[in-house]
């Protein structure tokens, strides 16, 4: 596996062009992946089932929502389906947590990045800007084996899917172009304010019962709504319902507009990375 570098010097100013940010993504893209892989080995190494585990987990946590649900609570999801099956508020439910899940395993993670890997900034000639991709790659596998758990169980709930399925990564990329800026710019303040990750957390958390993962958002009074829907998770969570549970063509121009607004994001936060990464070294 060959490193490859910007600069020698870590204290050296480092480009920060989205010319730049696509040419080190390019050039770094067989790293990526090596170190993606090796990620998510990692996490399994030493058990007995190992990559098994990342199947079986979120079948076992969809059977137990949908027991809860539909057995216990009775729930009904008072959304768009006027079928109100016992399964249903089990598959709409797991689909706003799989994407609340991506939303905060790449956040909780990132403030932490730099500071798991302060070899590469001290020791080894390493692209830094390369390490929240890297995260992401581990975090995407394991979103895409639980959009796959899913898909099984809504086969074997209803006995069909919808042709519109097909459109769940256009709906995902708007939200991982933007945790990936937002990784950037914590794993940079990771370094320098230490608090910033029991912040994230409990950002996060926050976030999520401010999401309508648990309750549509009819279910929010009036007044309420606004704050609901300035969450960065709840366009993309019912964007996700549309085209997997409802069979529903998503929200193509809010999809561009949610694009827009962050591939500014994104590169904002490699700017900032990559103005703020000459005091890592000092720092650790």
């Amino acid at each position: 596996m060959t490193l490859s570098s910007i600069a020698i010097n870590p204290h050296a100013n480092q480009p920060v062009s989205f010319t730049s940010l696509l040419k080190s993504l390019w050039h770094n893209r067989q790293l990526i992946f090596q170190m993606s892989k090796r990620e998510v080995i990692g996490r399994y190494r030493g058990s007995a089932l190992g990559l098994a585990w990342s199947f079986f987990n979120p079948v076992f946590m969809l059977i137990v929502y949908t027991f809860v649900f539909s057995e216990i609570f009775k729930s009904r999801w008072g959304g768009m389906s006027a079928s109100g099956s016992k399964t249903e508020f089990a598959v709409v439910l797991f689909v706003g947590l799989i994407v609340q899940g991506l939303f905060a395993e790449m956040l909780n993670r990132a403030p932490s990045l730099i500071l798991s890997n302060v070899n590469y900034v001290k020791k080894v000639v390493f692209p830094l800007e390369i390490l929240p991709v890297i995260a992401l790659g581990s975090t995407l596998f394991h979103c895409m084996v639980s959009i796959t758990v899913w898909l099984i169980a809504f086969v074997a709930f209803n006995g069909y899917l919808h042709w519109t399925i097909v459109f769940i990564p256009l709906v995902l990329l708007p939200m991982i172009i933007l945790i990936t800026g937002l990784a950037w710019i914590l794993a940079s303040l990771g370094v320098y304010l230490r608090d910033i990750g029991q912040t994230i957390i409990i950002l996060t958390t926050v976030l999520m019962f401010l999401a309508p993962i648990f309750y549509p958002v009819i279910a929010v009074p009036e007044q309420f709504r606004p704050f609901i829907m300035a969450n960065p998770l709840t366009f993309i969570i019912e964007q996700a319902r549309d085209v997997l549970v409802w069979g529903v063509q998503p929200n193509w121009v809010g999809l561009g507009v949610y694009a827009l607004v962050a591939l500014i994001i994104f590169w904002a936060g490699y700017t900032f990375f990559q103005k703020t990464r000459k005091g890592f070294a000092d720092v650790l």
